[in-house]
Protein backbone atom coordinates (compact mmCIF):
# COMPACT_ATOMS: atom_id res chain seq x y z
CA UNK A 1 0.00 0.00 0.00
CA UNK A 2 0.87 3.31 -0.56
CA UNK A 3 1.79 6.11 1.90
CA UNK A 4 -0.72 8.03 0.29
CA UNK A 5 -3.78 5.29 0.52
CA UNK A 6 -2.58 5.08 4.57
CA UNK A 7 -3.03 8.69 5.36
CA UNK A 8 -6.46 8.45 3.54
CA UNK A 9 -7.92 5.35 5.70
CA UNK A 10 -6.76 7.26 8.91
CA UNK A 11 -7.99 10.40 7.88
CA UNK A 12 -11.34 9.02 7.13
CA UNK A 13 -12.95 8.95 10.79
CA UNK A 14 -15.41 6.32 11.60
CA UNK A 15 -16.97 4.18 10.14
CA UNK A 16 -20.29 5.59 7.79
CA UNK A 17 -24.17 4.33 9.27
CA UNK A 18 -26.42 3.57 6.46
CA UNK A 19 -28.80 5.57 5.34
CA UNK A 20 -32.54 5.10 6.61
CA UNK A 21 -35.46 3.27 4.48
CA UNK A 22 -36.66 5.61 2.38
CA UNK A 23 -40.16 6.26 3.43
CA UNK A 24 -43.28 7.63 0.61
CA UNK A 25 -43.90 11.07 1.93
CA UNK A 26 -48.05 11.10 1.60
CA UNK A 27 -48.11 7.02 2.65
CA UNK A 28 -46.70 6.52 5.72
CA UNK A 29 -45.88 2.62 5.99
CA UNK A 30 -48.61 1.98 3.32
CA UNK A 31 -46.70 -0.74 1.63
CA UNK A 32 -44.92 -2.22 5.03
CA UNK A 33 -45.89 -4.71 7.09
CA UNK A 34 -45.86 -3.79 10.72
CA UNK A 35 -45.29 -7.32 12.22
CA UNK A 36 -45.57 -6.37 16.10
CA UNK A 37 -49.10 -5.76 15.15
CA UNK A 38 -49.65 -8.38 13.02
CA UNK A 39 -47.93 -10.54 15.81
CA UNK A 40 -50.26 -9.52 18.72
CA UNK A 41 -53.42 -10.12 15.74
CA UNK A 42 -52.17 -13.37 15.64
CA UNK A 43 -51.89 -14.05 19.22
CA UNK A 44 -55.10 -12.75 20.00
CA UNK A 45 -57.01 -14.95 17.42
CA UNK A 46 -55.46 -17.99 18.60
CA UNK A 47 -56.24 -17.59 22.22
CA UNK A 48 -59.86 -16.71 21.35
CA UNK A 49 -60.45 -20.31 18.76
CA UNK A 50 -58.72 -22.06 21.86
CA UNK A 51 -61.21 -20.37 24.21
CA UNK A 52 -63.67 -21.34 21.86
CA UNK A 53 -62.50 -25.01 21.68
CA UNK A 54 -62.61 -25.47 25.39
CA UNK A 55 -66.36 -24.80 25.63
CA UNK A 56 -67.49 -27.89 24.17
CA UNK A 57 -65.51 -30.33 26.55
CA UNK A 58 -66.51 -27.72 29.50
CA UNK A 59 -70.52 -27.74 28.87
CA UNK A 60 -69.80 -32.04 28.94
CA UNK A 61 -68.58 -31.61 31.89
CA UNK A 62 -70.86 -29.24 33.80
CA UNK A 63 -74.18 -32.07 32.69
CA UNK A 64 -72.08 -34.82 33.12
CA UNK A 65 -71.87 -33.82 37.03
CA UNK A 66 -75.17 -32.48 37.08
CA UNK A 67 -76.13 -35.86 35.78
CA UNK A 68 -74.30 -37.97 38.33
CA UNK A 69 -76.57 -37.32 40.92
CA UNK A 70 -79.70 -38.29 39.31
CA UNK A 71 -78.34 -41.59 38.07
CA UNK A 72 -76.81 -42.60 41.58
CA UNK A 73 -80.48 -42.10 42.93
CA UNK A 74 -81.64 -44.26 40.11
CA UNK A 75 -78.79 -46.90 41.31
CA UNK A 76 -80.22 -46.81 44.38
CA UNK A 77 -83.44 -47.08 43.82
CA UNK A 78 -83.23 -50.20 40.87
CA UNK A 79 -81.09 -51.89 44.13
CA UNK A 80 -83.60 -52.04 46.44
CA UNK A 81 -85.95 -53.02 43.81
CA UNK A 82 -83.41 -55.65 43.23
CA UNK A 83 -82.84 -57.09 47.11
CA UNK A 84 -87.08 -56.76 47.44
CA UNK A 85 -87.23 -58.98 44.16
CA UNK A 86 -84.91 -61.53 45.70
CA UNK A 87 -86.43 -61.46 48.57
CA UNK A 88 -89.69 -62.54 47.10
CA UNK A 89 -87.73 -65.49 44.96
CA UNK A 90 -86.46 -66.69 48.01
CA UNK A 91 -90.29 -66.83 49.84
CA UNK A 92 -91.35 -68.23 46.83
CA UNK A 93 -89.02 -70.89 46.59
CA UNK A 94 -90.56 -72.51 49.83
CA UNK A 95 -93.30 -75.25 50.11
CA UNK A 96 -96.30 -72.90 51.65
CA UNK A 97 -95.77 -70.75 48.91
CA UNK A 98 -95.55 -72.84 46.23
CA UNK A 99 -99.02 -74.83 47.59
CA UNK A 100 -100.85 -71.54 48.34
CA UNK A 101 -100.19 -70.33 44.23
CA UNK A 102 -100.88 -73.97 43.37
CA UNK A 103 -104.82 -74.28 44.87
CA UNK A 104 -105.13 -70.68 43.55
CA UNK A 105 -104.27 -72.31 39.86
CA UNK A 106 -107.01 -74.33 40.76
CA UNK A 107 -104.37 -77.88 41.51
CA UNK A 108 -105.01 -80.32 44.13
CA UNK A 109 -102.85 -82.72 45.89
CA UNK A 110 -102.52 -86.42 44.45
CA UNK A 111 -104.85 -88.03 46.39
CA UNK A 112 -107.70 -85.70 46.83
CA UNK A 113 -111.05 -85.09 45.30
CA UNK A 114 -111.64 -82.32 43.11
CA UNK A 115 -114.98 -81.12 43.30
CA UNK A 116 -116.88 -78.36 40.83
CA UNK A 117 -119.66 -76.14 41.96
CA UNK A 118 -121.79 -74.10 39.60
CA UNK A 119 -124.27 -70.98 39.57
CA UNK A 120 -122.67 -69.16 42.53
CA UNK A 121 -123.06 -65.43 42.22
CA UNK A 122 -119.96 -63.67 43.15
Amino acid sequence: MSTRSRSIARQSGPPRRRPAPRRNAGQEGSGRIQWDRLGRVVLVAAVFVIGILYVGPAYNLVTTYMDAGDTKEEFHRVLDENKRLKRLSDQAGSETVLRREARRQGMIVPGEQAYVVNGLNR
